[in-house]
């Protein structure tokens, strides 16, 4: 059977799609503290709002993945909308911590068709250089999106009350699936279509990849960082260093800053380094700028704080396009579900990693910085083996 796709979508639409889950993330961040007072729950617990979503998260890319194999991109992604819709109505009417709790679950397992369905798309659309390009600029959507969901949430928060972000997220969640309704086409080869695919295969496959298991460290790793952060900012800059919600909202432009300079960067930096050679300088420069973070925090600096912030998602946000392009190459065959089996494994991480940051909240301000240098120390180390590895392979080849 010829192997024909209909269109390649917009990358606006593309933008949309990937960065309407992060947004959903981030925004719940300002009213954290309000919640953790309305709802009478502690700081720890309130926290699990953020980790517990990346597992309804990871159950969910494993599904929707598997469902763009069988009933193609565009009626998977538009499914994936709806029932995140059904969470955000939820959000907006929970009377408790628990409801609240349950309509997050149901939010995140729909949302996370935004994330697989949607780097299905890219990575079957898109190739060689192109893809890398396209990564990049949707990487920088991927870290801008989070970065505004704080200014949004706050903003609602302060002159509306902490419901009014959940009313937002239910007429987000609308616009978004009209727009994927009107303009997402079908992108799925016929060929991939035609073939039933063998689970088993495809994850036996994965798990004895050692490249697979090096990017999905690294992918896992770079957004547990980032949420993170924004699981524990709010109770360093708005209970400890006195933000209002709405400054504490301004500050995601630091993140937005560093994702779209990063997005530069790649695109510049590609056109002499090979993708591996600028994953390692991007994440070397985490290394030491999570450094200085650390420092800048026992000096109970703000200002110091946020510079080398800025700085740590610089780095990573120069890793992280190149990660996510080449991660699943060679599985083109099944791209779907193999998007699904490793967004499943690297989502976990990321509720892993978020939860760890919660379970060590002690309402110190230095945690989050050793949290962060350790995390990055990590993945560097995993990084340069990976790429040892890789240059060993050629060399015997």
């Amino acid at each position: 059977m010829k192997n024909v796709r209909q269109t390649v979508p917009s990358l606006g639409l593309i933008i949309t799609l990937v960065g309407f889950p992060q947004i959903s993330e981030s925004i719940f961040t300002p009213v954290l503290p309000q919640l953790q007072s309305a709802l009478q729950v502690s700081a720890n617990r309130v926290q699990l709002t953020m980790s517990s979503y990346f597992v309804a998260f990871a159950i969910g890319v494993l599904i929707w993945g598997q469902l763009a194999d069988k009933w193609g991109r565009r009626p998977a992604m538009l499914a994936g909308i709806g029932v995140y819709l059904l969470g955000n109505v939820g959000l907006f009417w929970s009377p408790s911590f628990t409801w609240l709790l349950a309509s997050r679950l149901i939010q995140a397992f729909g949302a996370s068709a935004g994330s697989v369905v949607t780097q299905t798309i890219m990575r079957e659309s898109f190739s060689g250089l192109t893809g890398a390009r396209v990564f990049a600029r949707t990487s920088a959507a991927m870290a801008l999106a989070p970065a505004l969901g704080p200014l949004i949430g706050g903003i609602m928060q302060t002159y509306f009350g902490y419901r009014s972000v959940f009313g937002t997220l239910v007429v987000m969640a609308v616009a978004v699936g009209l727009y994927a309704l009107s303009r997402l086409p079908e992108t799925q080869p016929t060929t991939v279509a035609a073939a039933p695919v063998n689970q088993v295969a495809v994850v036996r496959r994965l798990l004895t990849d050692r490249v697979v298991w090096g990017y999905g460290l690294l992918i896992g790793g770079i957004n547990g960082v980032l949420f993170s952060y924004y699981a524990e900012a709010p109770f360093i800059f708005m209970t400890h260093f006195g933000y209002s919600a709405v400054h504490y909202g301004w500050l995601g432009l630091i993140l937005a800053s560093a994702s779209l300079l990063g997005a530069v960067l790649v695109n510049w930096l590609l056109n002499w380094w090979s993708p591996e050679r600028v994953a390692l300088v991007g994440l070397g420069f985490s290394v030491l700028a999570s450094g200085g973070l650390v420092v800048a925090a026992y000096g109970q600096s703000a200002r110091a704080m946020l510079v080398t912030i800025f700085l740590t998602f610089l780095g990573l946000n120069v890793t992280l396009p190149n990660a996510l392009n080449r991660a699943l190459i060679g599985y083109e065959d099944v791209m779907g579900s193999a998007s699904g089996w490793f967004s499943l494994g690297y989502y976990l991480l990321v509720s892993g990693f978020t939860y760890g940051m919660s379970w060590l909240h002690n309402g110190t301000v230095q945690t989050l910085p050793w949290y962060m240098l350790a995390l990055c120390a990590g993945m560097l180390l995993s990084l340069v083996g990976l790429v040892m590895r890789h240059s060993r392979v050629v060399a015997e080849n």
